[in-house]
């Protein structure tokens, strides 16, 4: 059908290249954008919010919205197209709040320490050592995190990552 191409980018017979129509459309009832220019104009909030926000306020495509091309938002914000196609994707798909929030990763395992845990840890390290040891070693700290059954299993390495961090 284009048969001519630069680089990745289709090329009509004209030369001119082909912009997809965009599968996402944002509109904005008058409470969002009022919400979004608050959020913009105070400039309390993340950075990501805030550009979020400009995105979504240029992109808007209601009777009152700004009807910016992705190719607009992108240069006046210093923002990559495919950002802006993923906000108008998460707009439709979920919703405004969840385009002002990070999205939350799903590969990240659960941390074996929270709060109390690494308390207890840093008081079992700063304890007297076991019977016929000199000092605390980070298997032996492990083991006793176990033993005291504050966790299920623990490697050496995360008691040591835990008490760099709180040391």
């Amino acid at each position: 059908m284009f048969g001519i191409t630069l680089g990745q980018i289709p090329l009509s017979t004209q030369r001119r290249v082909i912009v997809p129509e965009k599968k996402y459309i944002v509109t904005l009832t008058a409470e969002e954008r009022e919400q979004l220019h608050e959020l913009v104009s105070k400039g309390k909030a993340a950075a990501y919010k805030q550009r979020h926000a400009r995105v979504l306020l240029k992109a808007d495509e209601g009777p009152h919205g700004e009807q910016w091309t992705d190719a607009e938002i992108s240069r006046a914000l210093d923002v990559h197209s495919s950002t802006i196609e993923r906000l108008r994707q998460r707009f439709v798909e979920e919703s405004l709040e969840a385009c002002l929030q990070r999205k939350e990763q799903k590969n990240r395992k659960a941390k074996k320490f929270d709060g109390a845990a690494e308390a207890r840890l840093t008081a079992v390290a700063c304890s007297d050592p076991p019977q016929g040891r000199e000092c605390w070693t980070l298997k032996l700290l492990a083991d006793e995190m176990v033993a005291l059954e504050i966790v299920d299993s623990v490697c050496r390495e995360t008691v040591r990552k835990t008490l760099k961090k709180t040391s």
